[in-house]
């Protein structure tokens, strides 16, 4: 089984996409997270669906969880109008979050032969939902860790 016989059509974004019509798209097509293109359509990053809630919600909350439980149930329900002004690049994670010792990030991107083994240690190795397949400087679509687990699980 190789990343070609997994992969699907997946929506892509741009760093410069709205964060709401992201979120719009993730929650739409149950997605875990988009992938975001550069002018010429090639993965520079992916965004997790968790990234833009952890845009959404306030620092407060994310610094002592127990402050989210205060807030009155009006304004806890409303925390995504906070994205109103807000785009994909203030939602990706920063350049050397992971700690390699390189400054950047390994980014979730595979050939179309990648095995089943391979696409599995890409995605815990990146924390990543999904891997974008990328062959011959074009972008096929992409495997989720949903049709990844489906797969390995039935065999």
């Amino acid at each position: 089984m190789r990343a070609r016989d997994l992969l699907a059509a997946f929506p892509t974004v741009t760093a410069d996409t709205a964060v709401v019509e992201a979120a719009r798209l993730l929650a739409g097509q149950d997605l875990p997270g988009l992938i975001v293109v550069d002018e010429r359509g090639l993965p520079v990053s992916i965004l997790p669906g968790t990234q833009v809630l952890r845009l959404a919600v306030p620092g407060y909350c994310l610094d002592d969880p127990a402050l989210a439980r205060v807030v009155d149930e009006a304004h806890a329900d409303a925390f995504l109008s906070s994205l109103a002004d807000r785009t994909v690049r203030q939602a990706l994670p920063p350049d050397g979050s992971s700690g390699r010792s390189s400054g950047r990030r390994e980014l979730p991107v595979t050939d179309p032969d990648a095995t089943v083994l391979e696409l599995a240690a890409l995605m815990a190795r990146t924390h990543s939902p999904l891997v974008a397949v990328v062959e011959q400087g074009r972008l096929l679509g992409a495997v989720t860790l949903q049709a990844l687990l489906d797969r390995v699980l039935a065999a």
